[in-house]
């Protein structure tokens, strides 16, 4: 029986295998009920896989599988289905049967042996195709509707199960973006209305950040975030677990975040795993000045993220080159409130920042009163300016800067190399394997 602080589904240290081929590994996974989580990941990260472990269509080789807090395995196929309903990513159905006949063979769990449907179970037919648009259409063969309204259906019969967990499988992989949206509202709405728990397995980023609760992602076979939308969406995780490289953004309405992929990360010079070494450090630069420090951190095997910069500035296309993460304004203008948020996000995530020997004139000074907010949180390393050469465009009040962060701890180094010493020297960021 089910408790009353029991989750919607549980997972506790699956591991599913397929030959040599690990697809879940040591998941743990608590969803409460009527929450809607999102679950997404890479191709082959095992979103499918741990969503038949929950619906009981395969055994894990260790772990188990709860829903409502029955383990899945020892609950008949009807019991299943009395807890738990399936939307699939595709189905293709044979024969030409009415939407409404078709909606009603989620009416078996609720049905006793030889039982035939009764007026009841048509009428909650009828609520269901109503409850997604379709009712209208519920006479018309499922084979004679669009890719869009046969998604619906299949929500339709998931829903006249009456079950208090729903788990959608790419449930919009094959629809154009008005549908996609549509499903996912009505999916929604649903589940606020019924306090049914729904996970579903989405692609899109930024669908599963506006629709959902809570966004778990998979990486091969392995939970690597977890939590709120505006908590796992960001730039790092696009690049770590994608491969791409995206500006995050939020909408002005909602507060929803949102990402902006713009190309994959490339490969570093010593192979592809190396974009995932140690770091990231932040690299503070303009007009070219940073890009020697860039690209020696990258050579090491160092994560880099650059900025705020301007569009245009060289040092801007070295780091996009390099697959960096960058803060970047357009040109002239001064640092807006915008890019310097995105400044402090870079800065939050930086292990260590390097600043490089730029012109600071008013537009860019708030790149120095940034950094000075990380004096004694991380290692700040400023690289020596060349003498004799002015860079000091802001009334005096860079130089200021710089002199605070030098009392504040920030080391100076003579260039490249004794940057790349002076990190190794810091437990926190050690010199990548």
């Amino acid at each position: 029986m089910s408790g009353p602080t029991d989750p919607a589904l549980r997972l506790r240290q699956v591991t599913v295998r397929f030959g040599e081929r690990m697809a879940l590994q040591d998941v743990n996974l608590e969803v409460p009920k009527g929450q809607f989580l999102a679950l997404t990941g890479p191709n082959g990260s095992g979103k499918t896989t741990l969503l038949r472990a929950a619906l009981g269509f395969l055994a894990p080789q260790s772990g188990s599988v709860e829903l409502f807090g029955s383990e899945v395995l020892s609950l008949s196929v009807a019991e299943r289905a009395r807890r738990v309903a399936w939307v699939p990513q595709e189905e293709n159905p044979r024969e030409n049967v009415p939407l409404l006949d078709y909606v009603l063979y989620g009416r078996y769990a609720h049905l006793e042996w030889l039982q035939g449907e009764t007026a009841r179970d048509r009428e909650a037919a009828l609520r269901a195709l109503r409850a997604v648009g379709l009712e209208e259409r519920a006479e018309d063969g499922i084979l004679s509707v669009s890719g869009g309204e046969k998604q619906r259906a299949i929500l339709a019969r998931a829903l006249v199960q009456e079950a208090p967990l729903v788990l959608l499988d790419e449930p919009t992989s094959h629809l154009d973006i008005a549908h996609q949206l549509d499903l996912l509202t009505r999916v929604r709405e649903l589940s606020r209305e019924r306090n049914v728990t729904v996970v579903a397995a989405l692609h899109d980023l930024n669908l599963a950040a506006r629709f959902s609760d809570r966004i778990v992602v998979l990486s091969r076979g392995r939970r690597v975030a977890d939590g709120a939308p505006t908590e796992v969406l960001s730039e790092e995780l696009l690049a770590r677990v994608w491969g791409v490289v995206a500006d995050l953004r939020r909408d002005p309405r909602t507060g929803a975040p949102y990402l902006l992929p713009h190309h994959l990360v490339p490969p570093a010079p010593s192979g592809p795993g190396t974009f995932l070494g140690k770091g990231p450090v932040h690299v503070v630069g303009g007009g070219g000045s940073g890009a020697p420090y860039l690209r020696a951190l990258s050579e090491a095997g160092y994560r880099v993220t650059a900025g705020a910069l301007h569009l245009l500035d060289s040092d801007l296309e070295t780091a996009e080159n390099l697959g960096a993460l960058t803060a970047v304004e357009v040109p002239f203008a001064p640092i807006s409130d915008e890019v310097r948020e995105r400044l402090r996000n870079l800065l939050q995530a930086a292990k260590a920042i390097v600043v490089a020997p730029f012109p600071v004139g008013p537009s860019n000074l708030p790149n120095l009163e940034e950094v000075r907010g990380w004096l004694g949180r991380v290692p700040i390393l400023l690289v020596r300016r060349p003498s004799g050469v002015e860079w000091d465009f802001a009334g005096g009040r860079a130089r200021a800067l710089e002199e605070e962060l030098l009392r504040g701890g920030a080391r100076q180094v003579a260039g490249a190399a004794e940057m790349l010493a002076a990190l190794a020297a810091e437990p926190s960021v050690p010199l990548p394997q």
